[in-house]
């Protein structure tokens, strides 16, 4: 498949008008939990698609669902991704594959409150990014994996979380 991502990007100047218009840059992206009909499972509206979240075996859920925990590191593997994808192709690196795999690992016993030195969240997460790219140099790869572990999203959020507000009403 041939894709040519400058060509793509070029009949809008991202970067230029980001530069001349800083505060186009700037995005806001939603996402909305609605109910379900049962306690243990409900829709996320993302504007595109809605997906249907379901609580984890672990603490009750049916098991037929993406689990919360599941769609985190969903994000952060599809973020990691398609990083790698672009990165990779605007510095001409041609790669035969790029594949992303992420685990974390949860103790249950912090959600459920029975520990309270339990977490409640991810107490660690492993990723694995796996490029063959024979033709790069090793200086091209260590560039690449910089350049995605810098400017992947995902994986730049978790490791610099902003603050979060939230709001009951």
């Amino acid at each position: 498949m041939s894709f040519n991502l400058r060509e793509r990007q070029r009949p809008r100047p991202l970067k230029t008008l980001y530069r001349e218009q800083p505060d186009a840059a700037v995005v806001t992206i939603t996402a909305r939990g609605s109910q379900a009909g049962v306690p243990i499972s409900c829709h996320v509206d993302l504007g595109r698609a809605i997906y249907e979240a379901q609580a984890h075996p672990g603490v009750g859920g049916a098991g037929t669902g993406a689990c919360s925990g599941d769609l985190l590191l969903g994000a952060l593997a599809a973020c990691a991704q398609l990083t790698a994808q672009m990165v990779a192709e605007a510095m001409g690196i041609r790669a035969e594959k790029i594949e992303v795999a992420v685990e974390g690992d949860l103790d249950l016993k912090g959600t459920l409150g029975i520990d309270p030195s339990a977490p409640v969240g991810f107490k660690a997460i492993r990723s694995r990014i796996e490029v063959v790219a024979p033709d790069a140099t090793p200086e091209q790869l260590a560039s690449l994996r910089e350049k995605v572990e810098k400017y992947c999203v995902v994986l730049s959020t978790l490791r610099n979380p902003p603050p979060i507000e939230t709001r009951w009403v």
